[in-house]
């Protein structure tokens, strides 16, 4: 694993270019693109910023997927697909059969499984063991979570699944997320963060310090950019 810091004022373009190149890269040396979305407020104006240089990419050999979910309806205010349908997906025109939605509508382990059991089968349609991501983005909580992995929560323990729905204490309710298994499967991973909010939980996970989430991203093969950015 290689690790790459970038510290930015142009926070919105300079991820937008990050991932428009390694969507390139990808395209060019596999003929497909793997992406998986984060949520919360921070990619907001890196997805918006995307839907406008890369409108001549090709959506359909784009795989669209999500790291983690709320357990709600896609049009709620919390839902992380109704932030990238409102930024990236309707801006882009980007097909529906490009965009892999967790169904955080349903019963949470059934949604997990589901979600689990597609991306499984498209690995297997591959001749894949397992889903490999070209890119996972990933946000960085106050409290070093990851995805919907929190501290204190079972799903930091899980070695064998690589979606499920996890229980968060903290907000009594149900979360839908990546496992460290699949995160850690992929090619590339790249934390969108601003340093100005979160500096101190930032370096103590650069120090990997055992006790935040986030210092359990070490994919085995693949590599983790940090693009952090130096505006409030």
């Amino acid at each position: 694993m290689t690790r790459e810091v970038i510290r930015t004022r142009n926070f919105a373009a300079d991820a937008a270019d990050f991932i428009l190149n390694q969507a390139q890269k990808a395209i060019d040396e596999r003929n497909e693109f793997r992406i998986a979305l984060s949520g919360g407020n921070t990619p907001r104006p890196v997805y918006a910023r995307l839907a406008t240089i890369a409108r001549d990419l090709p959506w359909e050999s784009i795989q669209i997927s999500f790291s983690d979910e709320r357990c709600v309806p896609p049009d709620d205010v919390q839902s992380n697909f109704r932030m990238a349908r409102e930024t990236l997906f309707v801006p882009a025109a980007i097909p529906e059969k490009s965009i892999m939605r967790m169904r955080g509508e349903i019963d949470p382990p059934i949604a997990a499984e589901e979600y689990e059991d597609h991306l499984d089968l498209l690995a297997k349609q591959r001749g894949e063991h397992a889903y490999q991501h070209d890119l996972i983005l990933l946000g960085l909580g106050d409290d070093g979570h990851i995805a919907s992995l929190f501290p204190d929560t079972v799903g930091l323990d899980e070695t064998t699944r690589r979606v499920i729905a996890n229980f968060v204490p903290k907000f009594n309710s149900w979360r839908l997320t990546f496992t460290f298994p699949l995160i850690n499967h992929a090619r590339q991973i790249c934390f969108l963060v601003n340093a100005m909010e979160k500096g101190n939980v930032i370096e103590r996970v650069l120090r990997g310090d055992p006790q935040l989430p986030a210092s359990r991203v070490t994919p085995a093969t693949g590599d983790v950019t940090w693009i952090l950015s130096l505006l409030p």
